[in-house]
């Protein structure tokens, strides 16, 4: 990190809610944090509990129980990550549930961008939802869903939750053995200083303009928005589960349900699910 870049400083949680819900006027609840088990999870029990009044935001300085992509046990240390979840009603068949995972990283994707400005270029998304700071992982967000009680026309709740690394790159780069990124990496190239609430700020707005626009006119709006920030683009990779290679290919896009593209010898294939992995250059 360069001398000349700070990291972002986190403010009390009070104030940070008392800030966003000043600049988030649509969002009928906000809060943060000092610590909690999961903000995905709360929002889900709530939203169980015949929560109504959304869109809701919840953050949290530290994340005790936090999960991951399949599960996968997912910690921070407090000031270390930017963490928070927003829950929003959707309408949608439930076959189109799935196109919500990349909705909410290529939303995510730009928003960041719009934050960082013209000289955050390197901010991209890897399919479904990882975003990059060029080959490196700089945020994770994982999306899920519950059905809203009062039947099918009551339709589901989605909660995306994001976690922005703010700082430690290095060290969770050493202690993962994979390439990590932080905010203030971007930072270092951004064309001004962002704030914690300016990142919460246009993510949360990001989404739920993104989830308006797939209601009404489907994923196939995205599909060129997706072509810009699409860090796996051309590239050859593998298509893993638990490790095992399932398929191989060059990524192209994706297509208007949200699944990605393998092109193979037998024509483009469209993945769901699984892990991807960007394949070695000889």
């Amino acid at each position: 990190m360069s001398d000349q870049v700070r990291p972002i400083d986190l403010p009390a949680p009070q104030a940070l809610a008392r800030e966003l819900a000043a600049r988030l006027p649509a969002f009928q609840d906000i809060a943060w944090t000092g610590s909690t088990g999961s903000t995905n999870a709360d929002l889900l029990a709530r939203a169980r509990a015949r929560g109504v009044g959304k869109p809701w935001l919840l953050g949290t300085h530290l994340q005790e129980t936090g999960r991951g992509r399949a599960g996968r046990p997912w910690q921070n240390r407090s000031g270390s990550t930017l963490m928070f979840s927003c829950a929003f009603d959707v309408h949608l068949p439930a076959v189109q549930l799935p196109a919500l995972s990349p909705l909410a990283g290529v939303a995510a994707c730009e928003a960041l961008r719009a934050v960082a400005g013209p000289g955050a270029a390197g901010l991209c998304m890897k399919w479904p939802n990882d975003v990059q700071w060029r080959d490196a992982k700089l945020a994770g967000v994982l999306v899920e869903t519950t059905r809203n009680p009062g039947g099918a026309e009551a339709g589901y709740t989605v909660v995306i939750g994001m976690g922005v690394n703010l700082i430690d790159a290095d060290r969770l780069s050493l202690a993962l053995e994979r390439e990590v990124a932080d905010w203030s990496q971007v930072q270092a190239h951004a064309s001004h200083i962002a704030t914690a609430a300016d990142l919460v700020c246009a993510s949360a707005t990001a989404w739920h303009e993104a989830i308006q626009t797939l209601e009404s006119e489907g994923f196939g709006a995205f599909k060129r928005r997706f072509d810009q920030v699409d860090a796996l683009a051309g590239r050859k990779v593998n298509v893993l589960d638990k490790g095992a290679i399932l398929l191989s290919g060059t990524a192209c896009g994706v297509d208007d349900h949200g699944r990605l593209l393998v092109q193979t010898p037998e024509g483009a294939k469209p993945i769901l699910v699984g892990e991807i992995s960007i394949r070695r250059q000889a």
